[in-house]
């Protein structure tokens, strides 16, 4: 049983989470609370397993308390906030804080239903996340000084790179893009994600990145030195215009419950691309983007996953790996380096 606390000032999104959470049978919400102070008394109290936290609050905000949280009582943290552009660039820095995941708050854009089981999703995977104790807020040092040493010709057209993750993978897309000098070729990224959150994932990615890091949208070209984010709530695909790669950004059905879909890119890669493309898969829950990494495989890239103990939920990795869909396992802070090496060492295909 996952015991769940919500922190939430509003009586009604307290009440609207605990009957909704309250039909699942691995789910019990032990308690709530209408500010970080009464929660403080409710955790020790209760010792939930997963919090989900409002970043908007009286008396002290969601982010205050993320931080203290963290580095006095370490526990899995559910960001669930409006979606509205000041609280996306809270719920995005609350990642970076050490939040695991973040849902959207019922309202006119998302029905209860559909926030009920995103909710539900992202309490299971938080409960069997790794959350470690910080000591003071993670700081972003200057892309410049953190950069992996460029390599020599890296810089290709016809070359793409394409990852996906889930919880989790904010930090691991970060640790990893922020590393990379600005002549990488085209990377195509899907992280679930709400809608609305990816903008400020992108925009907060673009700060501490050389490459530039921008939200998709229907026909950008793949260029070197971009790297282009799925939105919340589409489907991003890897298509051919000519001689030059585009996106498509696209409605449809959700895919292992998500929507963007990490096998949806990977498979339109596979298609598009075949081995002039590299693929690396990271920390999420569920089995989203093994098969699509499998068929990248199958179509001649090099692919990589994350191994369990840098990943803070091993379920996507690890599926890609029991399907035998990863040229290489690897932990997180060699992933960067590798994708680098497998752009010039891989046999990549001239289009």
């Amino acid at each position: 049983m996952i015991r769940v606390l919500i922190v939430d000032d509003s009586a009604l999104v307290r009440k609207l989470l605990t009957e909704e959470l309250s039909r699942y049978d691995d789910i019990e919400v032990v308690g709530t609370a209408v500010d970080p102070y009464v929660a403080r008394e409710k955790i020790v109290a209760l010792k939930p397993d997963v919090i989900t936290l409002d970043v908007e609050m009286p008396r002290m905000d969601g982010l205050s308390f993320l931080v203290k949280l963290m580095k006095h009582y370490p526990v899995p943290v559910i960001i669930v906030s409006s979606l509205t552009p000041t609280n996306s660039d809270a719920a995005i820095r609350a990642l970076s804080l050490g939040a695991v995941d973040v849902i959207g708050k019922p309202g006119s854009a998302m029905s209860v239903p559909d926030i009920s089981r995103q909710l539900v999703q992202s309490i299971r995977a938080a409960s069997r996340a790794k959350v470690v104790r910080r000591t003071e807020p993670a700081s972003g040092a200057p892309a410049a000084a953190r950069l992996a040493p460029a390599l020599a010709g890296i810089a290709m057209t016809h070359k793409i790179i394409a990852l996906g993750a889930s919880t989790g993978g904010t930090q691991a897309l970060e640790a990893v893009l922020v590393t990379l000098p600005p002549a990488m070729p085209g990377i195509v990224i899907c992280q679930h994600m709400p809608e609305k959150f990816t903008a400020s994932f992108a925009q907060r990615l673009n700060s501490v990145c050389a490459i530039e890091v921008r939200e998709a949208r229907d026909g950008d070209a793949v260029v070197p030195g971009v790297a282009l984010v799925a939105p919340g709530n589409y489907h991003m695909m890897l298509a051919m215009s000519g001689a030059q790669y585009v996106v498509r950004v696209k409605d449809g059905p959700r895919v292992h419950h998500q929507r963007p879909a990490v096998d949806i890119l990977f498979a339109s890669v596979a298609k598009s691309a075949g081995r002039n493309a590299v693929g690396a898969i990271f920390t999420g829950m569920g089995a989203d983007g093994a098969r699509g990494l499998l068929a990248m495989k199958e179509a001649g890239a090099h692919t990589i996953a994350q191994d369990e103990a840098s990943c803070v939920v091993f379920g996507m990795p690890r599926e890609a790996i029991k399907l035998g869909a990863a040229h290489e396992i690897l932990p997180l802070d060699q992933i960067a380096s590798a994708l680098q090496s497998a752009c010039t060492s891989h046999r990549l295909a001239a289009i």
